[in-house]
């Protein structure tokens, strides 16, 4: 279902954003994995799926220094455990991961029926991160894709949006960011545009706290219904005369 809190002027979109993990993809087990492995290097006890789930949406050094944290080791291990999840990330990184239901065709629907360009904003590293929108065809929708080491600061900080915005050419009040967590809503707010959360992903509690706290602009409960939720129906339904 599609909840409208301040519904986005989808007849002035120029620019889409996307985030990576939990918005596009579901990469909650290679990543969970990944986690685990590198605590196994360190003689640490695996820790439970949901939990280190509950970590992503930072980076990938926050989220290993979160689980170094949870599981009560010596935060000086932070470098040599992220260097060992990375590694392991880089070959297990599409072990499992996936696109949630309706993604290809929604990122279609919108391509074709709303005159804006797309791009992504994750804070996973950018070489995975492009790897990933390779192999699971998600790289033809967008002309940038950036990760979490492209830019000085990360999300929520409002650089790299910014930076999309101005290589694409749109302001603030012509751009949606959609994700699943706070992150994305407060990155949305920090530039000035507009936030489309979704609530399937890693972080939907954290999402409850903006609709609670009415800061974020339009939700939805599945990838299914980012063109409903754009307005992306009702143009592609005036194109054709109906």
């Amino acid at each position: 279902m599609v909840h409208l809190h301040r519904p986005i002027p989808s007849p002035k979109l120029r620019l889409l954003v996307f985030d990576l993990d939990g918005t596009l993809i579901d990469s909650r087990q290679d990543l969970v994995e990944s986690v685990n492995a590198a605590l196994g290097q360190f003689g640490l006890a695996r820790q439970d799926e949901d939990r280190i789930a509950s970590y992503i949406g930072d980076g990938a050094g926050t989220l290993v220094a979160r689980a170094l944290a949870s599981g009560g080791a010596d935060p000086a291990l932070a470098p040599a455990a992220l260097e060992a999840f990375l590694a392991y990330y880089r070959d297990h990184k599409l072990d499992h991961t996936r696109l949630y239901p309706g993604v290809l065709e929604q990122l279609a629907t919108l391509r074709d029926s709303l005159p804006v360009r797309m791009a992504v904003l994750t804070n996973k590293p950018v070489h995975a991160s492009m790897e990933i929108c390779q192999a699971l065809k998600l790289a033809p929708f967008f002309f940038s894709i950036y990760g979490g080491n492209s830019f000085a600061t990360k999300k929520p900080a409002p650089e790299g949006l910014r930076h999309i915005m101005a290589e694409a050419g749109a302001a603030a009040d012509e751009t949606v960011m959609v994700g699943d967590s706070d992150v994305d809503v407060r990155t949305a707010r920090a530039a000035g545009a507009w936030s489309l959360g979704c609530r399937y992903g890693f972080s939907p509690h954290t999402l409850a706290d903006m609709v609670a706290q009415q800061l974020v602009d339009v939700v939805v409960d599945e990838a299914r219904e980012w063109a409903e939720a754009l307005g992306a129906r009702e143009r592609e339904g005036a194109s054709l005369g109906l």
